[in-house]
């Protein structure tokens, strides 16, 4: 096998976490194919570990392969009993230093600061104290989370040392990067506030070098769907096109969900289409229990990447009415782009967050946490909207997703010669 020439390496929580991030790290592996690198590597969790945090995990017999030439690396824990949770970062870091330890130029690209940020920093900094000569250029991509959860609890606490190790460790990568403009704007917000707990210089460095990074959406999985394939998906799920409100994401409240189920239950076409609730996540059982009257509610829990499309395709209206939690805010919203590509019904969410950049003039807006609101716009949306006004605002919705396409945010994010 022919040695590589150009490596690189993604250090995030990659499949089967249901998470927009894990796809964003998808989708510039397979560009990277494309774009020179020769050998493409994600480094991620053990199966079983993921499985014990609890997170939202898709089908693991449903998975979609990866492209020959991209290594999907799972690091056992380093250490026993006695290391709970320093053995895996133990095992991640360390096999980071033996992928830099060889003589190719690599890319490395972080997705959440904690941990995995962390993790190239600490393998960088020991490769090079190590006497080795690495030839690497960081990148970190803070997703929103880091900011909205982590940073955010940091300061509520009032743990600004916490909270002072979260941005040295961001701000020691050759690059730094955030998933939307409210996610930079959080950044330089919360830096400002451990500037004045702590006298440092956070916020003016945020402000100079954070850059925009939209997620990369594989915008070929959505475009141009086989009509007969639509309908043998809904089918067996015994739905029809244009027959059901989709709510497709993680079932948590800051997603909207309960408003969502109350709202259903209030509408004047809710005779006409059913409310599938497709995802896992901490508040399903709460909300199947809400909703175990309603025999037009349908959750779906086994919905795999190729099906996900198709879903979108065939519905009236895609909601995800998200409002900000003190755990959560929507920094993006790669959903609803990915249902702006695959056509359907239209958008109908919130500007909560950065939901406006994911979807700018082409979704029916309602206030976060309105329900009557909510309620009256599902109805406009599937009673009242022509035709016409249906398909022109898809035409909207498809030419502002196609902005995210992943050979455009990747040839931005990894300009040529990094």
């Amino acid at each position: 096998m022919n040695k590589p020439d150009r490596r690189l390496v993604i250090v995030v929580r990659a499949d089967p976490v249901v998470c927009g991030h894990s796809g964003e790290a998808r989708n510039l592996a397979e560009v990277a194919l494309t774009r020179g690198f020769t050998d493409v590597r994600l480094l991620t969790w053990p199966i079983e570990v993921l499985q014990a945090a609890g997170l939202p995990l898709k089908p693991l017999d449903r998975l979609l392969p990866y492209s020959e030439g991209i290594t999907v690396e799972r690091p056992e824990a380093v250490g026993d009993y006695r290391v709970p949770d320093g053995r895996h970062l133990a095992g991640l870091t360390g096999r980071l230093v033996e992928l830099l330890a060889e003589p190719i130029p690599t890319v490395c690209l972080s997705m959440y600061t904690v941990p995995h940020t962390t993790v190239v920093v600490d393998a960088v900094n020991a490769a090079r104290a190590a006497g080795l000569t690495p030839d690497v250029h960081t990148i970190a991509k803070a997703v929103g989370s880091d900011v909205t959860n982590v940073i955010r609890q940091c300061l509520r606490e009032g743990r600004f040392g916490a909270a002072t190790v979260l941005f040295t460790t961001f701000l020691a990568n050759d690059e730094v990067v955030a998933v939307s403009e409210y996610t930079k704007d959080e950044i330089i917000a919360s830096a400002a506030e451990v500037d004045a707990a702590c006298g440092t210089s956070f916020a003016e460095q945020c402000r100079a070098r954070v850059t925009v990074s939209y997620p990369p959406i594989d915008s070929s999985a959505y475009l141009d769907l086989n009509p007969s394939k639509v309908d043998e998906a809904l089918a067996k799920r015994g739905l029809e096109r244009d027959g059901y409100i989709l709510f497709l994401s993680r079932v948590a409240r800051a997603k909207g969900i309960y408003d969502l189920i109350i709202a259903y239950g209030q509408m004047r076409a809710r005779d006409k289409v059913k409310l599938v609730v497709a995802g896992t996540g901490p508040a399903l059982e709460h909300v199947q229990a809400m909703a175990k009257e309603d025999d037009r509610i349908i959750f779906l829990t086994d919905v795999d990447d190729e099906e996900k499309p198709l879903l979108m395709r065939g519905c009236a209206a895609y909601a995800l009415p998200t409002k900000p939690e003190p755990d959560f805010v929507e920094t993006f919203g790669i959903a609803l782009a990915e249902k702006m590509l695959a056509g359907g019904g239209p958008v109908i969410t919130t500007l909560t967050g950065g939901t406006g950049e994911a979807v700018g003039d082409t979704a029916v807006i309602v206030e976060p946490g309105d329900i009557n609101g909510l309620a009256e716009a599902l109805d406009h949306a599937v009673l009242d909207m022509t035709e016409v006004e249906r398909k022109a605002m898809a035409e909207r919705a498809l030419a502002k997703a196609m902005t995210f396409d992943r050979a455009a945010v990747f040839d931005s994010l990894l300009a040529t010669g990094n």
